[in-house]
């Protein structure tokens, strides 16, 4: 059969004259065809979430998108609509828009899999002079085109350039293209293309799972766009109007208003024991991200630590300006760094410096000790001068006690000349401290000292850091910032952000268990504790006293004074000059170098 005649069989309600009318619900309901294509995959009957996704996918607005949560189904639901709906209409173009070419590639290649398989799609399956890759692939009534049947394409490859009555966007936000600001925006701009590729009366369908609470889905529907969300657990009434307001699936709104005891419990797939087990491993703020779908940014008071708040610049490993003045004007945006935090959080430079660049006062290099595991130990390098802290190093080891851990924490307190050690000793009863001590004792002798801390974790974390970076008195090398990035290359996209000490900084809350992982902050907020008790300084004062110090010496040098000439010779400070003449008597100078 010609592949015109063959198209005109496969026009209209086709169905209806080549299926038994008990048949035609297949073709006209996509629930029943998601049923057949599940059982045809040996799964489970369809969930009655999965159902409720099926319906909307078909009489939903045509710009719509759907929020369920991670591991609910949505791509596979989606890819079996790509097929039902080339089984209805062969002529339709449908492209497939995911965040990574191979990902798209992916859920081409199981519709077209589908298509080959599955005895009702038979007649669909690419002629030979038809394109069947899965790239891009005809199916068998369709007209030659200049567009494929389907098209599968990366978020930052060629949108333009094709024509498609219907765009699937399937998880088009991942981690590793919203973690800053920056990359939303761009994310933000490349969907917009979408307009350019969608024909008269088509349509877009978003499938995804927010991963930042700043998500591109919260965005999309100033554009029109219409949401539906399905968490995975039944929300409390009250939070049904303030979290998801209208966007909340009619079914799960049902459910609880017939059923108070329905709140808190899973609405598909996963039991309660499975779904405290993800909350431990996502941390609470992870969790009511991806599997109960909430982006809110309610209030400053929700996320306090901003990291705009810090002041960045290039530190030295041994001086330090005497003052550093933090101003929130735009011009002094450090617009050439990453910033992983919320929207208008930016890293500022310093306004302005005061003074000259001295000798820190202080250095300490705080560990947070962890077993093996998905746990790390983290550290964080301090120096102190004038009430500023400087943090000059920060990161973590995820190895435990192994020996490249304790000897590399010796070599990072070696490399900063930091004057002293303190180490968490909750973990492993201070065992930690015992095993680092050889090491310390081989790479850079110093002061050990060992701090066991109590009450709820987030807690005294916000608690300690932040009063001082409120005060801008925390000033991070901007090296610290980069290496915190790149530390976290080698890990999954959806893990590498929890590890990261300025995403833990901009995502701390005060709930119990807010972030998967903690280990950075907890490092830094230990360093920080460590020198409470001492920033209460005035840095104007201890400037003046500075000058005055420096005056009285100038003076001393001007007259009155009955030095011997040796102390010039041998480069003496004024200080060891005084002990050099004493009582109008010299001393040896070797009692005093």
């Amino acid at each position: 059969m010609d592949t015109k005649r063959k198209a005109a069989r496969y026009r209209g309600n086709w169905w209806r004259n080549a299926y038994e009318e008990a048949d035609w619900k297949l073709f006209e309901d996509f629930r029943y065809f998601l049923c057949l294509v599940w059982d045809y995959l040996n799964l489970p009957s369809p969930t009655k979430i999965q159902l409720d996704i099926a319906h909307w996918l078909q009489h939903g607005p045509r710009r719509k998108i759907i929020e369920a949560f991670r591991g609910v189904g949505k791509s596979w639901i989606c890819s079996a609509l790509v097929v039902w709906l080339l089984l209805r209409d062969p002529q339709l173009k449908i492209l497939v828009v995911s965040a990574s070419k191979e990902r798209a590639d992916q859920f081409s290649t199981f519709a077209l899999r589908l298509i080959n398989e599955m005895p009702i799609c038979a007649h669909l399956i690419p002629e030979e002079h038809q394109r069947q890759s899965k790239i891009a692939f005809d199916v068998g009534p369709a007209l030659p085109d200049h567009s494929p049947s389907v098209k599968s394409v990366g978020i930052l490859g060629q949108l333009t350039g094709s024509r498609a009555n219907r765009i699937v966007a399937d998880d088009v936000e991942v981690p590793n293209n919203s973690e800053t600001q920056g990359m939303r925006e761009k994310l933000g701009e490349r969907v917009k293309e979408f307009d350019a590729v969608l024909k008269p009366g088509g349509s877009v369908d978003y499938l995804g799972t927010p991963q930042t609470e700043e998500s591109l889905y919260n965005e999309l529907p100033r554009r029109g766009y219409t949401i539906r969300v399905w968490p995975a657990r039944f929300p409390k009434l009250e939070e049904i109007g303030l979290v998801y307001r209208e966007t909340l699936a009619p079914i799960i709104v049902q459910a609880v208003e017939r059923d108070a005891g329905m709140v808190g419990r899973p609405t598909d797939r996963f039991d309660d024991e499975d779904l405290q087990e993800r909350e431990l491993s996502y941390g609470r703020s992870g969790f009511a991200l991806q599997f109960m779908l909430d982006t809110r940014l309610s209030d400053q008071d929700r996320y306090p630590l901003k990291l705009a708040d810090l002041v960045v610049m290039s530190l030295n490993p041994e001086l330090a300006p005497e003052k550093v003045v933090w101003s929130g004007n735009p011009e002094f945006v450090l617009k050439d760094l990453e910033c992983v935090g919320l929207s208008g959080d930016r890293y500022y430079r310093p306004a302005v410096t005061f003074g000259d660049w001295i000798p820190y006062t202080a250095s300490l290099l705080y560990i947070d000790p962890s077993g093996r595991g998905k746990d790390e130990t983290g550290y964080a390098v301090l120096k102190m001068l004038n009430g500023y802290l400087y943090l000059v190093a920060a990161g973590g080891f995820r190895d435990g006690y192994s020996e490249a851990t304790l000897r590399g924490l010796a070599m990072i307190a070696r490399d900063h000349n930091v004057n002293l050690v303190k180490i968490e000793s909750n973990f492993g009863d201070a065992m930690f401290t015992q095993l680092i001590r050889p090491h310390l004792a081989k790479y850079h002798p110093c002061a050990i000292e060992e701090e066991r801390v109590a009450r709820q974790k987030e807690l005294r974390i916000i608690e300690t850091l932040e009063p001082v970076m409120n005060a801008h008195r925390l000033v991070v090398d901007r090296r610290v910032i980069e290496q915190d990035r790149l530390s976290t290359k080698g890990l999954p996209q959806d893990k590498a952000l929890r590890y990261q000490l300025f995403y833990q900084l901009s995502r701390m809350t005060r709930e119990k268990g807010a972030l998967a992982q903690d280990d950075r902050i907890e490092a830094l907020a230990g360093a920080v504790r460590h020198f409470q008790g001492v920033m209460a300084q005035d840095v104007d004062a201890k400037m003046h006293e500075r000058e005055e110090e420096m005056r009285r010496q100038q003076l001393e040098l001007a007259y009155g004074l009955n030095w011997s000439p040796d102390s010039f010779a041998f480069g003496l400070t004024i200080e060891q000059a005084r002990k050099v003449q004493v009582g109008g008597q010299q001393r040896r100078l070797d009692m005093v170098l």
